[in-house]
């Protein structure tokens, strides 16, 4: 139907997360309609992704350093970490810009079924940082597997470091909601109703 290099790009559209045949095809259709240096910076922008990103030594959260912004700070928190599963999880509580603490990406979550072990995640980093802490504020989405990892770091958290205080982000967040897509005032109330993770 359509010229082979249009095609090929449809398909490249596809396979992102609710891209239909539809939508994917008025995507290619646009692309091939732009200026050639609208095209390459478009082009430029997926490869700056790829060969550019890379996760912080310190939190695990995306940055284009060996640190990220949040973790080189000196006027957050550092005593207080606020522990999500992605990226996404931080830019959407840092919009709220009530948080002062730093954070620690644990990049995905414990699921059994999925295959995703304990060892598979950021969580090695995460007791180390802890034994100099404070707080920490598990954040995990409310799902089965978000539920099983805050259990898991909460169990870890108190026999590695018994003085630290384990919190869980609750008021707000519907059972099986998603940090990600709650807005800015549910994020309030959850950070604020944190309670004791053993309550």
């Amino acid at each position: 139907m359509y010229p082979v290099s249009l095609e090929k790009l449809i398909e490249c559209f596809r396979t992102l997360p609710g891209v239909g045949e539809k939508t994917a095809e008025r995507y290619a259709l646009l692309i091939s309609e732009q200026n050639a240096e609208q095209v390459n910076q478009f082009a430029q922008a997926l490869v700056d992704v790829k060969t550019k990103l890379n996760h912080c030594s310190i939190c695990g959260n995306l940055c284009e350093s060996d640190k990220c912004d949040i973790c080189t700070d000196t006027e957050r928190d550092h005593q207080q970490i606020f522990v999500v599963q992605s990226a996404k999880d931080v830019a959407a509580m840092e919009k709220t810009g009530e948080y002062h603490g730093v954070y620690h990406v644990l990049n995905g979550l414990i699921s059994g079924s999925k295959g995703v072990m304990p060892e598979d995640l950021n969580i090695e980093t995460l007791i180390d940082r802890a034994k100099e802490s404070k707080e920490i504020i598990l954040a995990t989405n409310t799902t089965m597997d978000g539920e099983t990892t805050a259990m898991y770091l909460d169990r870890l958290l108190q026999q590695e470091c018994p003085n630290v205080l384990v919190t869980r982000i609750a008021h707000g967040l519907p059972a099986g909601g998603l940090l990600d897509y709650a807005d800015e005032m549910t994020l309030l109330h959850a950070l604020s109703d944190r309670r004791k993770m053993n309550q």
